[in-house]
């Protein structure tokens, strides 16, 4: 991964990419050269200096009445994130609190994007609860595969048990333990079923991945025991 999509991925502005990049990559510079260097106007460049400073990740000297600026080392990134994590843990018991108080039940959730769908599959490793898989044939590890082995981690650490049906010949490494059984190799579809709880999430493997969480104790019932169907007539 290239360090401006990283960058992007933690959630900062293109401008403040560009200054970081520019200013980690240059040394000490002053705002105007900085600007010069990345193409902006010295408004934007201002700005995104501004924010890079609240964040840490520049300081600056005085040269006489001018401002030299410099990014700071790029392992500033870590303690940055880890700021970040402290503050979310920081306010996680009262938004859990007032999630908990407004929960619809029976509600649908729609998500879109790589994001999305890792979403998905965080809520599956949040449930807890034992997945009962259908139509998977390596997507995961496909679209996402530095993830792949992160989400394989977390059902091992959480012991969450996995059984999938997959066509034949089509095998595939997500499931931990592995259990898996054969449907026919003409049984083909885009769509991964996953039944969790009284969960069931459908993920959509398209260009642009779609995903749908629908939490309903009856639907997940009712999709489980035709999952247990499929089970008993698929071959081992």
């Amino acid at each position: 991964m290239n360090p401006e999509r990283a960058l992007e991925k933690l959630g900062f502005s293109p401008n403040e990419i560009k200054v970081y990049l520019a200013l980690n990559d240059h040394g000490s510079s002053k705002a105007g050269t900085v600007a010069k260097i990345t193409g902006m106007d010295r408004s934007s460049c201002y700005n995104a200096i501004k924010t890079l400073q609240e964040k840490g990740l520049l300081s600056y000297v005085m040269i006489g009445k001018v401002k030299w600026f410099q990014a700071t080392g790029p392992k500033r990134l870590l303690e940055y994130l880890r700021e970040q994590e402290e503050d979310i843990k920081s306010i996680l018991p009262e938004l859990q609190a007032r999630h908990k108080a407004v929960k619809v039940k029976g509600q649908v959730r729609l998500f879109k994007g790589i994001k999305g769908v890792k979403a998905v599959f965080q809520d599956i490793i949040r449930t807890g609860d034992n997945n009962c898989v259908f139509g998977k044939e390596d997507q995961l590890e496909e679209f996402l595969p530095d993830y792949q082995p992160q989400f394989i981690r977390q059902l091992k650490e959480k012991k969450i048990f996995v059984r999938e049906l997959v066509r034949q010949g089509r095998g595939t490494n997500t499931s931990n333990p592995r259990q898996t059984r054969y449907v026919p190799a003409k049984v083909e579809s885009p769509v991964v079923t996953n039944i969790y709880g009284d969960k069931i999430a459908l993920i959509i493997w398209t260009d642009i991945p779609e995903a749908i969480i629908i939490e309903n104790a009856a639907a997940a019932k009712a999709y489980k025991n035709y999952f247990e169907f499929m089970w008993q007539n698929a071959k081992k």
